[in-house]
């Protein structure tokens, strides 16, 4: 059976809901691919959201945790934050990690591109990963209270496989790179 990859949705009429500097909130009446009418709310970000897997040679990666506000739990992830739209992704990756670990890297390879939750928001994700590697002095955001962990990237990989890790960037980087370790992309 073939599917048409055509636009099966038609937009009636849009409504601004809310809007602040990071995200707006609009609010769509529409004709659903079944011919009914319904209504889409669609959060729109205003920056991208960019990953930094750092990985030494002798085989670690670094976690940030933090307090997750959203998720009202802690979260461990790799390094993260939000990239203006008008800024090169890699320039954000590089600002990120300095400003979470302190670290800068010699080496940089984007690793994939992402959409996090592509039935109600248009977010998309750019993950790097980060080698050769620089210790600094970490300049945390007033909105991060962080703790930095140097863990073996196996440690890693098995915390994404026990749901310790649940980060939607953090788990798509740490399995893509168990990937390219795998195959000998590394």
């Amino acid at each position: 059976m073939s599917v048409s990859e055509n636009n099966p949705w038609r937009t009636l009429s849009s409504t601004p809901i809310y809007d602040n500097p990071w995200i707006s909130v609009t609010e769509h009446q529409v004709i659903k691919p079944s011919g009914g009418e319904g209504i889409y709310g669609v959060v729109h970000f205003k920056n991208r959201a960019i990953g930094v897997l750092p990985l030494d040679k002798e085989g670690y990666t670094w976690l940030v945790g933090q307090y997750r506000y959203t998720l009202s739990s802690y979260s461990w992830e790799i390094p993260e934050g939000g990239g203006r739209l008008d800024e090169e992704p890699l320039a954000a990756a590089q600002r990120e990690l300095k400003e979470e670990t302190g670290m800068e890297a010699d080496e940089w390879r984007e690793i994939l591109r992402m959409h996090l939750s592509n039935s109600v928001t248009d977010e998309i994700a750019i993950v790097y990963l980060a080698r050769g590697l620089r210790m600094g002095t970490a300049q945390p955001e007033d909105t991060e209270q962080l703790q930095v962990r140097r863990v073996p990237f196996e440690e890693a990989y098995r915390m994404v496989c026990a749901g310790e890790i649940t980060d939607a960037i953090s788990v798509a980087a740490i399995l893509r790179v168990k990937l390219m370790l795998q195959s000998g992309d590394l």
